[in-house]
């Protein structure tokens, strides 16, 4: 950037022009008037300039952004140089500068930038640094080679002053100055000499030269109207005054208007003395190989007045090339080539070769857009988000019945959707390979299938799926490591249609998500019952946050809908600097209470009746879960011994295993486990975070031998003061548990514990499989090396899941170990063996095929943003951990500059103005930049210790749709339902569906409402100028004022506009796990923040905007 350009937007905000949100104002439209002109060219001396080789002369075809860098390279003085801006054209190289850049440290780097006019960044990472995520290179320069050319664009020096010409003429009687000799006429006499006695020298210009930088920019052709389609070209003419010109249906001859007196014609003849015509200048030139052959086919042979001489303008000029016109003698040819100027001819030839270029790039552009391979300039797109959902990428196998078989994206799905077939193309590609996997989501039609032998592979044990090949009909090739293995009869025989024949019937061939019921074979024990073992904290602060008010009561309500049979047992035990155990022995009219106060060495009260049959002990349950809300109002002990009950849940259940659901209310203090406060509240808003990792190793050893006895533990943090989290939260992640977390929780806030009870509610009636285990197994030449989500791994590829729900996701990161050059397709299978709470033991398989390409292009469009968001975020999370925050939010800078820079060389793009992203990527860096500022990697922001230890564990397990909803939420305006457009839910009702909008300030009106959906919480903001038909009949208040701020429904109305936005709300939690809790409020309320604080693409104090970022990334991609 220019030392001129670098002052003017210092002085703007933001250092970005005004109204223009952060683009480029080189690409303003402010400076493409049809008025722009070039200044008349003078008689004065030249900078030196020395000619160019005939082999550094670009082709005739060259395109119009190569024509206009050409500009650019022109040595003349102040008064005659083309608007160039040195920021949009460039002759050095993309290798010289990355070489350049390279060469120095980053810090010096920094400096230099600084030095030169640069933009130094005030995020202020290096990057150079080694990569922070182990399977993605994150250097910012170390792709900046990959595919660049070294180019220059040297173009003759009679490229670069062509005049405008203009649409009148003179006339008769006027006295006009001499006529403009052509560019090279205008240069200093050595220069001449050198053209005409002897050889071109070599240029020795430098590839960083530029023109002096107080010029204005040229503007494209397109800009200027007489270069438009069907207008008439005109001779190359001084422009005149109003008064002196010629009226337009005026006629003259040739000669006439060449040279309107003989004062002119003198002149020119002395001029031919002293420099060569234009056809003898043509002819040095051709014989020297410094200019294309420019015959009377570039032309328009016509000696009619130039205003009649036409433009080839046709948009399929590039199928259809120009004819050649045979109607004119050899005699008119040559005239007209000595009457037209060298210039005029050589810009008709400039002008026909832009609208072959223009005809083609919007003919490619199309293409690309059907072929999924269309770019975007992320600087010129300020409205990068589309108005619906983003679309799943689509895997191609190139067979329709295929493609239709393959495991659903929102089940499994890959960081790509093509599989380089070397690890050099998936480093070239700068791409994180790994997959995401939901294998327990809740499906409406999933094929069960109960036989006696399950058809596997012999060698790497692979289920039978759609991408096998059968070889005969009694022998098929594994597609993971293409062993040969046979088919049982039995597997011939359809179960739909009850008859013998083709074996790829079969559903186990016709889908790729199918569960078996396992026969005995994979039992190690009777599959166990469904045990559900409750930990309640009654310490003083647990009693008066309220929650077990609402615990007792959900639990109240649902001890019927547990999932189980006949079998399940239920337990209770409660704890505080003691442990409560409650026996229900046959006999006794109400539960009775033992309690133990040694703590350090725990041991249970008695070996039964602790853990009992539901159905025949449902009536003392139900007693003491209405007993137990005000049993302990009186004790005020402060202390939590949490350490000690886990303890005492672990003897319980060792011989049986089950789930152990804890609710905790404040940091246990005493006993095993006992923590101390670690987080310091001054620092919250610091940037370097403390205590991401655990105190102590106390609960991780638990969890180790819990998991090994198939227990699972899950947490709910209904806290008021810190908890440590960090520490807290093992016993979940190496069991195979879940955790819930509501702060401040107060169970007289209604939003608090309406969303308490509904999340409680969902967790006991959900799906849950016992005693699981998982692997995930790939074709040969494939590495699962690294697991995300809560399990312990067993082995090498097997993750042991004492408990497994419908709401818990995993990601895996692959590397490719060997060459897939001799393969077309790979696969992916995870097999989740589990036992339903019915007591059966079940196998749920999921496959998923990839092509293979060998093509840097096709594997850079197969990306999957949303994919490699959930993976770098899970990844993020471990390099918080492992070294800091810092590192982790400078990783992903880093890997959102290699991409960018990789795709930059492999389009071979050069020096480009914009930042230009494919398709499959557009939605990367807004992604990242929401990353961020998102609570879990958020800097300077405060936050508390605890919220930023659940963010980073949600991380790490939500399923990938949540995750993305939790990083971006989706904005909707509801204030103009009737006007957008509907669509069909599943009971066929009309339901209105408004665009998604871009989180920013920008797009919220003071006369609408909208709709946030942060996932588990809905937020609609009204704002002051609503109308008050939307008032009245949507919200049924009286006046904007009159909005509660208490207001946590949405009243139903007998009115159509009123069922629109519950419809609406109602489709959108069609989609979730459970619905939304929804807070109405004003746009001026106290709880405003908690919409505002998501506008994630506005700038606050401690972090850029997205607009901004996009800024920094373009300074970094080379």
């Amino acid at each position: 950037m220019s030392q001129s350009n670098m002052m003017n937007q210092n002085n703007m905000p933001n250092g970005m022009p005004p109204h223009m949100n952060g683009i480029d104002s080189s690409h303003s439209s402010r400076d493409s008037s049809p008025t722009v002109r070039y200044p008349y060219m003078t008689q004065g001396p030249m900078a030196p300039h020395r000619p160019i080789p005939a082999n550094q002369l670009p082709p005739t075809s060259k395109t119009i952004n190569q024509l206009s860098q050409n500009y650019s390279n022109l040595q003349i003085n102040n008064q005659l140089t083309p608007r160039t801006s040195p920021k949009m054209f460039s002759t050095s190289t993309p290798n010289e500068q990355v070489k350049d850049n390279q060469s120095q440290p980053a810090i010096d780097r920094n400096k230099s930038q600084q030095s030169q006019g640069g933009v130094l960044s005030p995020i202020g990472f290096n990057h150079s640094a080694t990569s922070h995520f182990s399977n993605v290179a994150l250097n910012g320069n170390s792709v900046s080679n990959l595919g660049q050319t070294s180019q220059r664009f040297n173009v003759p020096s009679n490229f670069g002053g062509t005049q405008l010409p203009h649409q009148n003429s003179l006339p008769s009687n006027a006295v006009a100055p001499p006529p403009r000799p052509p560019l090279q006429q205008t240069l200093s006499q050595p220069r001449l000499m050198a053209y005409n006695n002897g050889p071109v020298p070599t240029s020795t210009s430098s590839p960083q030269h530029a023109v002096p930088q107080n010029h204005m920019t040229q503007r494209p052709l397109m800009n200027q109207p007489n270069r438009m389609p069907n207008f008439n070209l005109q001779p190359s003419v001084p422009v005149q005054s109003p008064a002196t010109r010629m009226p337009t249906q005026m006629r003259m001859p040739n000669s006439m208007q060449q040279y309107p007196n003989m004062h002119q014609q003198q002149h020119h003849q002395q001029q031919q003395q002293r420099y060569p015509t234009p056809q003898q200048y043509t002819n040095q030139l051709q014989a020297s190989d410094q200019l294309p052959n420019v015959t009377s086919n570039s032309v328009h042979q016509n000696s009619t007045p130039a205003q009649d001489i036409p433009i080839r303008a046709n948009l399929h000029s590039n199928r259809y090339p120009t004819q050649p016109q045979y109607n004119q003698s050899h005699q008119q040819q040559q005239y007209t080539q000595q009457t037209i100027p060298l210039q005029q001819q050589q810009q008709q030839k400039l002008q026909q070769n832009f609208y072959q270029q223009s005809s083609q790039n919007v003919v490619q552009s199309g293409f690309n857009k059907l072929w999924g391979v269309e770019n975007f300039d992320l600087l010129q797109t300020p409205n990068i988000l589309p108005k619906t959902k983003v679309e799943v990428p689509r895997i191609t196998l190139g067979n329709e019945l295929l493609d239709h078989a393959n495991c659903k994206p929102d089940i499994f799905r890959c960081t790509m959707t093509k599989i380089p077939e070397n690890n050099s193309l998936l480093q070239k590609s700068r791409l994180p390979l790994g997959v995401l996997i939901h294998p327990f989501k809740d499906l409406n039609h999933l094929p069960v299938i109960q036989c006696n032998t399950i058809v596997r592979c012999r060698s790497c044990r692979t289920y039978i799926n759609p991408y096998v090949y059968f070889i005969d009909s009694k022998k098929w090739k594994c597609n993971l490591c293409y062993r040969i293995n046979e088919l049982p009869e039995e597997f011939q025989y359809d179960p739909v249609t009850k008859t013998y024949g083709d074996p790829s019937r079969r559903p186990e061939v016709k889908t790729s998500t199918i569960e078996y019921i396992a026969p005995s074979e994979y039992m190690l024990r009777p599959p166990q019952a469904a045990i559900y073992l409750f930990l309640l904290d009654i310490s003083r602060a647990a009693i008066e946050s309220g929650y077990l008010h609402t615990v007792c009561s959900v639990l109240q309500s649902e001890l019927n809908n547990l999932p189980g049979d006949t079998r399940t047992q239920v337990g209770f035990i409660a704890y505080d600097t003691a442990l409560h155990f409650f026996s229900f022995a046959d006999g006794l009219s109400q539960p009775h209470e033992m309690t133990v106060l040694d703590i350090d060495d725990v041991f249970l009260p008695c070996p039964d009746n602790l853990l009992v049959n539901l159905q025949d002990c449902m009536e003392l349950v139900t007693d003491l879960l209405a007993q137990l809300p005000n049993r302990y109002n009186n004790s005020f002990e402060t202390g939590s011994a949490l350490g000690a009950a886990l303890q005492a849940s672990y003897k319980m259940m060792a011989s049986t295993g089950g789930r152990v659901t804890v609710f905790q209310a404040t940091l246990p203090t005493i006993g095993p486990g006992a923590l101390i406060s670690r987080e310091d509240p001054s620092q919250r808003a610091g940037s370097d975070v403390q205590h991401l990792n655990p105190a102590n190793d106390f609960y991780k050893r638990l969890a180790l031998e819990c998991s090994g006895q198939q227990i699972a533990v899950d947490i709910f943090f209904a806290n008021s003061q810190y908890v440590d989290i960090a520490t807290i939260s093992g016993i979940c992640k190496f069991s195979g548990g879940c955790m819930y977390h509501f702060p401040l929780f107060k169970a007289s806030r209604q939003s608090q514990n309406e969303s308490f009870e509904k999340c409680l509610r969902r967790y006991l009636t959900r799906k849950i499989g016992f005693e699981a285990v998982m692997r995930i197994r790939c074709s040969r030449g494939l590495t699962i090396h690294t697991f995300h989500g809560n399990f312990f791994v067993r082995s090498t590829d097997l993750l042991s899941l004492p408990n497994i729900n419908p709401d818990a996701g995993f990601g895996m990161q692959v590397s490719i170990e060997e060459s897939l050059s001799d393969v077309k397709s790979i696969c992916f299978q995870a097999a989740l063996l589990y036992t339903s709470s019915k007591g059966e033991r079940r196998i749920r398989v999921h496959t998923m095929c990839l092509p293979v390409v060998n093509n840097l292009t096709e594997i850079i469009n197969s990306a999957d943003q949303q994919c490699i968001i959930g993976l770098l975020s899970k990844m993020a999370v471990d390099r918080s951990v492992q070294s800091n925050l810092s590192d982790a939010r400078e990783a992903f800078i880093n890997v959102a500059i290699d991409i960018l820079t990789s795709y930059k060389a492999s389009q071979n793009m050069g020096a480009t103005s914009g930042l230009m992203v494919p398709n499959c990527l557009r939605l990367l860096p807004l992604y990242i930049s929401a990353l961020l500022k998102s609570i879990a990697f958020r800097s300077g922001v405060s936050t508390r210790l605890d919220d930023r230890v659940k963010a980073m564990c949600d991380m790490k397990t939500s399923p990938l749709p949540n995750l993305i909803q939790q990083i971006y939420p989706d904005l909707y305006p509801v204030h103009n339902l009737h006007d957008q457009n509907v669509i069909e839910n599943e009971d066929k009702e009309l339901v209105p569906m408004p665009p998604i909008l871009q989180l920013s300030a920008r797009n919220i009106d003071s006369n609408g409402a909208y709709l946030m959906d942060m996932g588990t919480h809905m937020v609609i903001i009204v704002c002051s100028a609503v109308s008050s038909m939307f008032l009245n009949h949507v919200l049924g208040v009286s006046d904007y004022n009159s909005i509660s701020d208490e207001m946590y429904e949405l009243p139903s109305l007998d009115n159509e506009h009123n069922q629109r936005l519950h419809l609406l709300i109602n489709y959108l939690n069609d989609e979730k796990p459970m619905n939304a809790t929804l807070q109405i409020m004003r746009d001026s309320s106290p709880n405003r923040n908690m919409f505002f604080e998501k506008l994630l693409e506005d700038r606050i104090e401690t972090a850029l905007s997205y607009h901004e970022f996009l800024q920094h990334l373009k300074t970094q991609v080379k």
